[in-house]
Protein backbone atom coordinates (compact mmCIF):
# COMPACT_ATOMS: atom_id res chain seq x y z
CA UNK A 1 0.00 0.00 0.00
CA UNK A 2 1.59 3.27 -1.14
CA UNK A 3 1.97 5.95 1.52
CA UNK A 4 3.13 9.52 1.09
CA UNK A 5 4.23 11.31 4.27
CA UNK A 6 5.40 14.87 4.85
CA UNK A 7 7.69 15.40 7.84
CA UNK A 8 7.61 19.06 8.91
CA UNK A 9 10.66 20.26 10.83
CA UNK A 10 8.95 23.30 12.43
CA UNK A 11 11.95 25.62 12.64
CA UNK A 12 13.54 28.10 10.26
CA UNK A 13 16.67 26.07 9.60
CA UNK A 14 17.15 23.05 7.36
CA UNK A 15 20.25 22.01 9.30
CA UNK A 16 18.91 18.54 10.09
CA UNK A 17 16.66 17.96 7.08
CA UNK A 18 19.17 15.85 5.12
CA UNK A 19 20.01 13.77 8.21
CA UNK A 20 16.34 13.14 8.95
CA UNK A 21 15.72 12.19 5.33
CA UNK A 22 18.62 9.75 5.39
CA UNK A 23 17.50 8.13 8.66
CA UNK A 24 13.90 7.82 7.48
CA UNK A 25 14.98 6.13 4.25
CA UNK A 26 16.59 3.39 6.35
CA UNK A 27 13.48 2.56 8.40
CA UNK A 28 10.47 3.40 6.25
CA UNK A 29 8.37 0.73 4.60
CA UNK A 30 9.32 0.03 0.94
CA UNK A 31 6.05 1.54 -0.33
CA UNK A 32 6.39 4.72 1.74
CA UNK A 33 7.60 8.02 0.31
CA UNK A 34 8.70 10.51 2.95
CA UNK A 35 9.67 14.13 2.31
CA UNK A 36 11.30 16.38 4.91
CA UNK A 37 10.73 20.14 4.88
CA UNK A 38 11.50 22.96 7.27
CA UNK A 39 9.99 26.43 7.51
CA UNK A 40 10.85 29.59 5.60
CA UNK A 41 14.54 30.33 6.29
CA UNK A 42 15.52 32.65 9.14
CA UNK A 43 14.91 35.22 10.50
CA UNK A 44 12.75 33.12 12.77
CA UNK A 45 13.10 30.53 15.54
CA UNK A 46 15.88 27.97 15.07
CA UNK A 47 14.43 25.93 17.93
CA UNK A 48 11.16 25.90 19.90
CA UNK A 49 12.45 25.82 23.47
CA UNK A 50 10.18 28.75 24.36
CA UNK A 51 6.41 28.98 24.11
CA UNK A 52 6.72 32.36 22.43
CA UNK A 53 8.85 30.84 19.64
CA UNK A 54 6.28 28.09 19.23
CA UNK A 55 3.48 30.60 18.65
CA UNK A 56 5.49 32.41 15.98
CA UNK A 57 5.68 29.40 13.67
CA UNK A 58 2.09 28.20 14.01
CA UNK A 59 0.59 29.89 10.92
CA UNK A 60 3.24 28.47 8.62
CA UNK A 61 2.75 24.95 10.00
CA UNK A 62 -0.99 25.21 9.32
CA UNK A 63 -0.32 26.36 5.77
CA UNK A 64 2.10 23.48 5.21
CA UNK A 65 -0.44 20.95 6.50
CA UNK A 66 -3.16 22.42 4.29
CA UNK A 67 -0.85 22.37 1.27
CA UNK A 68 0.26 18.81 2.01
CA UNK A 69 -3.30 17.55 1.74
CA UNK A 70 -3.78 19.48 -1.49
CA UNK A 71 -0.62 17.78 -2.81
CA UNK A 72 -2.13 14.39 -1.90
CA UNK A 73 0.05 13.45 1.03
CA UNK A 74 -1.50 10.74 3.17
CA UNK A 75 0.01 12.00 6.43
CA UNK A 76 1.88 14.90 7.96
CA UNK A 77 4.17 14.79 10.98
CA UNK A 78 4.78 17.97 12.99
CA UNK A 79 8.33 17.21 14.10
CA UNK A 80 8.68 18.74 17.56
CA UNK A 81 8.08 16.96 20.89
CA UNK A 82 5.87 19.83 22.06
CA UNK A 83 3.43 18.62 19.33
CA UNK A 84 2.67 22.23 18.34
CA UNK A 85 -0.88 22.91 17.08
CA UNK A 86 -1.65 19.23 16.53
CA UNK A 87 -5.38 19.76 17.13
CA UNK A 88 -5.54 22.74 14.77
CA UNK A 89 -3.65 20.81 12.10
CA UNK A 90 -6.18 18.00 12.33
CA UNK A 91 -8.97 20.52 11.93
CA UNK A 92 -7.63 21.93 8.65
CA UNK A 93 -6.86 18.45 7.29
CA UNK A 94 -10.06 16.88 6.01
CA UNK A 95 -8.86 13.32 5.31
CA UNK A 96 -5.08 13.32 5.71
CA UNK A 97 -3.85 12.00 9.06
CA UNK A 98 -1.60 14.17 11.23
CA UNK A 99 0.55 13.13 14.15
CA UNK A 100 3.53 14.38 16.17
CA UNK A 101 6.41 13.01 18.28
CA UNK A 102 5.03 13.13 21.84
CA UNK A 103 1.66 11.61 20.95
CA UNK A 104 3.14 8.81 18.87
CA UNK A 105 6.02 8.07 21.26
CA UNK A 106 3.70 7.86 24.26
CA UNK A 107 1.24 5.57 22.50
CA UNK A 108 4.03 3.25 21.45
CA UNK A 109 5.74 3.38 24.86
CA UNK A 110 2.49 2.62 26.69
CA UNK A 111 2.11 -0.65 24.82
CA UNK A 112 5.68 -1.70 25.65
CA UNK A 113 5.69 -1.02 29.38
CA UNK A 114 3.78 0.42 32.31
CA UNK A 115 6.12 3.15 33.54
CA UNK A 116 7.59 5.79 31.23
CA UNK A 117 10.42 8.27 31.77
CA UNK A 118 11.05 11.08 29.31
CA UNK A 119 14.56 12.43 28.81
CA UNK A 120 14.57 16.09 27.84
CA UNK A 121 17.19 18.74 27.23
CA UNK A 122 16.26 21.37 29.79
CA UNK A 123 13.96 21.75 32.79
CA UNK A 124 12.27 24.60 30.88
CA UNK A 125 10.66 22.04 28.58
CA UNK A 126 9.05 19.92 31.27
CA UNK A 127 5.88 21.89 32.19
CA UNK A 128 4.49 21.99 28.64
CA UNK A 129 5.49 18.41 27.93
CA UNK A 130 3.91 17.28 31.17
CA UNK A 131 0.68 19.01 30.12
CA UNK A 132 0.72 16.92 26.94
CA UNK A 133 1.32 13.70 28.89
CA UNK A 134 -1.80 14.48 30.94
CA UNK A 135 -3.80 15.61 27.90
CA UNK A 136 -3.04 12.38 26.04
CA UNK A 137 -4.13 10.31 29.04
CA UNK A 138 -0.78 8.90 30.14
CA UNK A 139 -0.33 10.66 33.48
CA UNK A 140 -0.60 7.39 35.39
CA UNK A 141 2.20 5.91 33.27
CA UNK A 142 4.66 8.77 33.87
CA UNK A 143 7.56 7.76 36.12
CA UNK A 144 9.63 10.92 35.67
CA UNK A 145 11.15 13.57 33.47
CA UNK A 146 14.93 13.72 33.33
CA UNK A 147 16.82 16.81 32.19
CA UNK A 148 20.24 16.61 30.52
CA UNK A 149 20.86 20.35 30.92
CA UNK A 150 21.39 20.65 27.16
CA UNK A 151 19.71 22.79 24.51
CA UNK A 152 18.31 21.46 21.25
CA UNK A 153 21.45 22.30 19.31
CA UNK A 154 23.77 20.76 21.92
CA UNK A 155 22.74 17.12 21.42
CA UNK A 156 24.65 16.60 18.18
CA UNK A 157 27.74 18.69 19.01
CA UNK A 158 29.59 16.12 21.12
CA UNK A 159 28.11 12.64 20.86
CA UNK A 160 30.32 11.27 23.62
CA UNK A 161 29.09 13.88 26.11
CA UNK A 162 25.47 13.48 25.04
CA UNK A 163 25.69 9.69 25.40
CA UNK A 164 27.27 10.06 28.84
CA UNK A 165 24.49 12.35 30.13
CA UNK A 166 21.78 10.31 28.48
CA UNK A 167 23.15 7.07 29.95
CA UNK A 168 23.20 8.51 33.49
CA UNK A 169 19.70 9.96 33.20
CA UNK A 170 18.21 6.79 31.73
CA UNK A 171 19.86 4.56 34.31
CA UNK A 172 18.54 6.73 37.14
CA UNK A 173 15.08 6.67 35.59
CA UNK A 174 15.10 2.87 35.52
CA UNK A 175 16.84 2.16 38.83
CA UNK A 176 15.43 4.94 41.01
CA UNK A 177 12.17 6.03 39.35
CA UNK A 178 10.94 2.61 38.29
CA UNK A 179 10.73 3.33 34.57
CA UNK A 180 10.64 0.35 32.23
CA UNK A 181 10.40 2.39 29.01
CA UNK A 182 12.46 5.47 28.12
CA UNK A 183 11.32 8.13 25.66
CA UNK A 184 13.86 10.58 24.23
CA UNK A 185 11.91 13.83 24.42
CA UNK A 186 13.31 15.73 21.45
CA UNK A 187 13.56 14.84 17.77
CA UNK A 188 17.19 16.06 17.74
CA UNK A 189 18.06 13.33 20.25
CA UNK A 190 18.23 11.03 17.23
CA UNK A 191 20.93 8.39 16.89
CA UNK A 192 21.34 7.50 20.58
CA UNK A 193 18.45 5.19 21.34
CA UNK A 194 20.06 1.89 20.41
CA UNK A 195 23.17 2.30 22.58
CA UNK A 196 21.12 3.21 25.67
CA UNK A 197 18.59 0.48 24.93
CA UNK A 198 21.23 -2.23 24.67
CA UNK A 199 22.95 -1.12 27.87
CA UNK A 200 19.79 -0.90 30.00
CA UNK A 201 17.73 -3.68 28.45
CA UNK A 202 14.54 -1.59 28.22
CA UNK A 203 12.84 -0.05 25.17
CA UNK A 204 14.18 3.42 24.32
CA UNK A 205 11.89 5.33 21.95
CA UNK A 206 13.48 7.66 19.39
CA UNK A 207 11.16 10.65 19.00
CA UNK A 208 12.03 11.14 15.34
CA UNK A 209 11.46 7.53 14.24
CA UNK A 210 8.33 6.92 16.35
CA UNK A 211 6.07 9.46 14.60
CA UNK A 212 7.17 8.28 11.16
CA UNK A 213 6.27 4.67 11.97
CA UNK A 214 3.08 5.77 13.71
CA UNK A 215 2.13 7.84 10.66
CA UNK A 216 2.60 4.79 8.44
CA UNK A 217 0.27 2.84 10.74
CA UNK A 218 -2.35 5.61 10.76
CA UNK A 219 -2.28 5.85 6.96
CA UNK A 220 -2.71 2.11 6.67
CA UNK A 221 -5.78 1.91 8.91
CA UNK A 222 -7.19 5.03 7.28
CA UNK A 223 -6.90 3.58 3.78
CA UNK A 224 -7.95 0.04 4.67
CA UNK A 225 -10.72 0.69 7.17
CA UNK A 226 -11.57 4.39 6.88
CA UNK A 227 -10.31 5.01 10.42
CA UNK A 228 -9.29 8.65 10.15
CA UNK A 229 -9.65 11.63 12.48
CA UNK A 230 -13.28 11.98 13.57
CA UNK A 231 -14.87 15.16 12.24
CA UNK A 232 -17.88 15.07 14.54
CA UNK A 233 -16.53 17.23 17.38
CA UNK A 234 -13.00 18.37 18.25
CA UNK A 235 -11.37 17.78 14.87
CA UNK A 236 -14.27 19.21 12.88
CA UNK A 237 -12.94 21.22 9.93
CA UNK A 238 -13.74 24.93 9.56
CA UNK A 239 -16.48 25.70 6.99
CA UNK A 240 -15.10 26.17 3.48
CA UNK A 241 -17.16 29.33 2.94
CA UNK A 242 -15.52 31.01 5.93
CA UNK A 243 -12.03 29.83 5.02
CA UNK A 244 -12.45 31.08 1.46
CA UNK A 245 -14.20 34.36 2.35
CA UNK A 246 -11.57 35.22 4.92
CA UNK A 247 -8.72 34.09 2.64
CA UNK A 248 -7.16 32.11 5.47
CA UNK A 249 -4.98 29.94 3.27
CA UNK A 250 -3.21 31.47 0.28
Amino acid sequence: MEKKILWINPVTTNQFDVTFQSEFEKVKQPDTTVDVVSLTPAPGPLHLEYNSYEVMIMPEILNLVKRAEEEEYDAAVIGCFYDPILRAAREVSKKMVVTAPAESSLHIASTLGESISIIVGRRKWIPEMKENVHKYGFADRLASFKSLDMGVHDFQKNHEETTKRMRLAAREAVEKDGANVIVLGCTIEFGFYRTIQEELGVPVIDASLAPLKYAEFLVEINKKFGWGHSKLDGYQSPPDDEVNAWRLFK
